[in-house]
């Protein structure tokens, strides 16, 4: 079946919103029901043009899901466009209408006329419930395609697709399952380039293999995608393409399910039942942030300190001031000195520490920009490494320092298994 995915709204078209339903639904459509989504398409709030890329959609695909225009204001038009391209009135739907009754008195709303503007629906069309909103959704057979329309807000349209739509479409697919995979495998460590040159030879050795790159800065990750009607084979196919992978990139690989350095690093430490603490200068709290963007941090986590001066090294870290004076902030020595004093500080298991030059500025000689040396205090030593990164730009240089001081760990962490 061809399937496409329609979004609407003027936030969209114009940019000032990031269309992350089209993502989402493209995801839950692919891995779910194996339906390979072959084109994303979007539109502003003008009724023509949404009946006219209605009507289009509707002579090449088999399903479409659009997204928003389904609410009680003006330029919510959605339905009516749908009306407009099927040749269909608009009627007020009894069905639709109880349902926003009833969600309304759950809720003692009082149910306005801009409100039963949502109950207008195209003349034919099935309503889809939505029990967390105001809008109700539908399908409807425009051309060849049967076109769910859902609401535009994240957490409705997630609700209807799970309960509403992806339940229809296996009715529409009956027992003809076909399959289409993507496993993703992060890597950190090479460039780009490099993993695709590493990885020139896997549609030769997996066939059915197609291999994507995507680079998620400084993280790469490396994309499997397969189609077929047995599922057996594809995961068989699978395995040999990630078993194939790891003999070329081996330990630059971090995790075989797209998880990020941050999440890897959290499983790790849970599974040793290990805590962390940090004590950051150039990276700023960075390192913090990410870390405690996973959830179930709070089980590993202790401390964050960004000791960016001196002087909060040495109150807060305990670093010698001889230290400072013989070697500078950026250097192992004082590296090696912060890891340790946020260990001992907290009693965490770990204390991993940052110090560098980001730039644009301060760089010399024997420092330049791009310099960074990395602390890791484990329970049985202390080390530090310095690195040189040659990016020239702030952010990218807080990143990459951030996420290399994170690999230490990690492998510190994997090295104990």
């Amino acid at each position: 079946m061809i399937t496409e995915i329609l979004s609407t709204g003027d936030e969209v078209r114009s940019g000032a919103i990031a269309d992350s339903n089209a993502a989402y639904i493209s995801q839950r459509i692919e891995g779910e029901a194996g339906l390979p989504v072959s084109r994303h398409s979007c539109v502003g709030d003008d009724i023509k043009d949404i009946a006219g890329i209605l009507r289009e959609i509707g002579t090449r695909a088999d399903i479409a899901l659009v997204t928003g225009g389904l609410g009680p204001t003006s330029d919510d038009m959605t339905a009516e466009a749908a009306a407009l391209a099927a040749g269909v009135n608009l009627i007020l739907n009894e069905t639709a209408l109880g349902q926003m009754e009833a969600f309304f008195k759950m809720r003692n709303y009082t149910l306005n006329s801009s409100n039963r503007k949502q109950a207008i629906l195209p003349e034919g069309a099935e309503v889809l419930y939505n029990p967390v909103g105001t809008a109700p959704g539908f399908a409807l057979k425009i051309g060849k395609c049967l076109f769910f329309f859902m609401p535009g807000v994240p957490s409705e349209m997630k609700k209807m697709l799970a309960d509403r739509v992806l339940p229809k479409i296996a009715e529409l697919q009956g027992k003809q399952r076909h399959f289409c995979v993507v496993k993703t495998l992060s890597t950190f460590g090479l460039p780009e380039s490099t993993v695709g040159e590493r990885l020139a030879g896997l549609t030769e050795a997996v066939p059915e293999i197609r291999l994507g790159l995507r680079a998620l800065f400084p993280e790469i990750q490396i994309k499997l995608y397969i189609e077929g009607d047995n599922q057996s084979l594809i995961d068989s196919r699978i395995e040999k393409a990630v078993q194939w992978i790891l003999k070329e990139i081996g330990d630059k690989v971090i995790s075989l399910d797209g998880s990020s350095m941050e999440a890897v690093i959290g499983k790790l430490l849970k599974e040793k039942n290990a805590t962390l603490s940090v004590a950051e200068s150039c990276t700023g709290g960075l390192i913090s942030h990410r870390l405690t963007d996973v959830a179930g941090s709070s089980d590993y986590f202790l401390f964050s300190g960004v000791t960016y001066s001196n002087e909060a090294k040495i109150k807060v870290l305990g670093v010698s001031p001889d230290t400072l004076r013989q070697h500078g902030a950026v250097h192992e020595e004082t590296a090696r000195s912060m890891a340790l004093g946020v260990k001992r500080l907290t009693g965490s298991t770990y204390g991993l520490s940052t110090s560098g030059i980001a730039g644009p500025g301060g760089g010399t000689a024997e420092k330049p920009v791009g310099t960074v040396c990395i602390g890791l205090a484990t329970p049985r030593e202390v080390i530090a490494r310095r690195f040189h990164f040659s990016f020239g730009i702030r952010d990218m240089n807080k990143t990459i320092f951030a996420v290399t001081a994170m690999e230490l760990l990690r492998r510190e962490l994997k090295s104990e298994n």
